[in-house]
């Protein structure tokens, strides 16, 4: 059989929008994750020089945290915008938005030369990132389980999650090269906006790749029908509000296991714990590399199991999991916290390539983008600061204590409101209306 003809079109497109899922995600996280490297390692003495060094760690991690509060907008206006004219278009338009905002930020004069419009201008430029992630998650998920069927939803949907840890290998590569390579002060001076500056790179090759996509089915028979929502939102919350308040809740441990990892742990561990930044990043990297390969199992296990076994099996390992992370970074050993941090990334990304299926089905198709992207923007917003109230945590306390009580504890509400989430969900059509229009019911003959 020749290659040409081995998949029929459906199953070649579907592959292909996978794909392009793939590739754009790892582009909007590359340029997001840099963002939070840069964070732990160099924006408080830059941005912030006028204060003192735990201060400035402290307002760097704000700004890292104020991209999270755009997210919800940028899921409503995105959201919209692929519900009303394609998800297509609007996932050009988010990749757009995060590549320009995020040269920005490579071009960015710091406080030394500008003063205070400095971190004036990062925030502006975070409060933008934010809103292009928020608009691009949600899009990159259907664009990939629209195009194929709707069994194999979930693990289509894990074509998107994918992005997240290729993005954040590259984003980790990339400040280990210019830490690695070169002096302290070249970091300072201007190795930092490296990583930034290249970003411009990705971004046309993602447009490339997305511009060749076509729109998902599901939606071209909506706008064929003339049924798209006038207000998605509007329609969102007046039918599906329940549906969204769990989604919010079922994902906070998502973000707080990988922004206590990545961000919270790589400030902690170099200036506190004595490791080094290119020992800490190289951890970060070993559990990005591990997250690749592993994640998709998450998926793949939904094919044979039923998927509310396997998040209850996931997360309840997860919350003793993060615990452990913490004590074991806390003893200052490498290996020991290279295992911390493995331990707790394994049933997290399983859960995390889960997640966005288990979202995607929750929601009819005309309010679907809006949907999975409120959810995942409100939820975002809620744990964005995660690094800050563990930053304060610590501060306060001067024990690892409290932040692992944190982390626990919103691990636990993940479980439990992914398990009311999929209870309400799980094998039901939710574009399905709850009962037969009067009309039909009258006209069914009685036998």
């Amino acid at each position: 059989m020749s290659s040409t003809t081995r998949f029929n079109p459906d199953e070649r497109m579907a592959r292909k929008a996978g794909i392009a899922a793939f590739v754009g995600t790892t582009i909007e996280w590359y340029d997001f994750y840099i963002y939070g490297t840069a964070s732990a390692l160099v924006f408080g003495p830059l941005f912030f020089s006028g204060s003192d060094p735990a201060v400035a760690t402290l307002l760097s991690f704000a700004t890292f945290a104020v991209g999270f509060l755009t997210r919800p907008i940028g899921g409503v206006v995105f959201g919209h915008l692929g519900d009303k004219i394609g998800r297509k278009r609007a996932l050009i338009l988010t990749l757009m938005l995060m590549g320009v905002t995020t040269f920005g930020v490579g071009l960015l004069p710091t406080y030394a030369t500008i003063g205070a419009l400095a971190p004036i201008g990062l925030i502006v430029l975070r409060l933008v990132q934010g809103l292009a992630v928020g608009g691009e998650w949600g899009g990159a998920v259907l664009i990939a389980t629209e195009h194929t069927k709707k069994d194999r939803g979930y693990l289509f949907g894990a074509f998107a999650q994918q992005g997240s840890p290729a993005g954040r290998i590259l984003a980790t590569l990339a400040f280990l090269a210019v830490t690695s390579l070169l002096p302290e002060q070249a970091l300072l001076d201007w190795a930092w906006r490296v990583p930034f500056l290249f970003s411009a790179v990705l971004v046309v090759v993602g447009l490339v790749i997305r511009l060749r996509l076509e729109e998902s089915p599901e939606m071209e028979k909506l706008k064929k029908n003339d049924a798209t929502a006038k207000v998605p939102v509007v329609e969102l919350f007046r039918h599906n509000g329940r549906e969204v308040t769990l989604g919010v809740f079922s994902i906070l441990c998502v973000f707080v296991v990988v922004y206590a990892r990545d961000t919270f742990a790589l400030s902690w561990a170099t200036k506190e714990l004595d490791f080094s930044r290119d020992s800490f990043l190289s951890i970060i990297l070993v559990a990005s590399v591990l997250q690749f390969f592993v994640q998709p199992f998450g998926a793949l296990l939904t094919t044979r199991y039923d998927v509310r076994k396997i998040v209850t099996v996931l997360l309840g390992i997860e919350i003793p999991a993060l615990a452990l992370m913490f004590i074991l970074m806390a003893t200052g050993n490498y290996w020991l916290a290279m295992l911390g941090a493995v331990v707790a990334t394994i049933p997290d990304v399983m859960f995390y390539s889960v997640m966005a299926g288990m979202l995607a089905q929750a929601f009819p198709t005309k309010v679907r983008y809006t949907g999975i992207s409120v959810a995942y923007g409100l939820s975002g917003a809620l744990c964005g600061m995660t690094p800050l109230i563990l930053q304060w945590l610590l501060d306060s306390s001067g024990t690892v204590v409290l932040p692992v009580v944190f982390g626990v504890i919103t691990t636990f509400i993940s479980l439990v409101a992914s398990r009311a989430l999929l209870k309400r969900t799980f094998g039901k059509d939710a574009d399905a209306p709850t009962e037969p229009a009067l009309d039909q019911r009258e006209a069914t003959p009685v036998s």
